[in-house]
């Protein structure tokens, strides 16, 4: 019975390794860094939507119904795109136009892609500590 046991053992401890592997490499996964500031949370939000990583872009994202929503028209933009427009998009550069502060938890970066050059504007907030881009506002443009 002892080496009965023992094999019980050997599995079970097999399986809570397995399961402890599979939620570090869940959690490792989905987490990103968190942005120091607002221009890093614009660059990580804009980069991941040029490559089409809508997950990280979240991340970025504040949440709320309409930026979901916003966020989902992006996906669906980005998915109606060709195999090479989509490479194309996912080389480009973000070029920083402008940086102002409209007060302490809001500024405006206005942006454009090295792919279209078309200038955009985004706006970003910080919320509880987090650095997060109102994507709402760069489609509303009331910001």
């Amino acid at each position: 019975m002892g080496t009965d046991q023992t094999i019980k053992h050997i599995r079970v401890m097999k399986w809570l390794l397995l399961i402890a592997i599979n939620t570090m490499l869940f959690l490792s996964c989905n987490s990103y860094p968190k942005a120091e500031n607002p221009l890093d949370a614009a660059r990580e939000f804009i980069d991941a939507c040029l490559k089409g990583d809508f997950d990280k872009a979240n991340f970025y994202m504040l949440q709320d119904n309409e930026n979901n929503a916003q966020l989902e028209k992006l996906k669906a933009a980005y998915r109606s795109r060709s195999s090479s427009e989509k490479a194309q998009y996912n080389d480009a550069n973000i070029v920083i136009l402008e940086d102002s502060a409209v007060n302490d938890t809001t500024e405006i970066i206005n942006y454009k892609n090295s792919y279209d050059n078309i200038a955009r504007k985004a706006r970003v907030i910080q919320r509880g500590g987090n650095w997060q881009v109102d994507l709402k506002y760069t489609f509303n443009g009331n910001l």
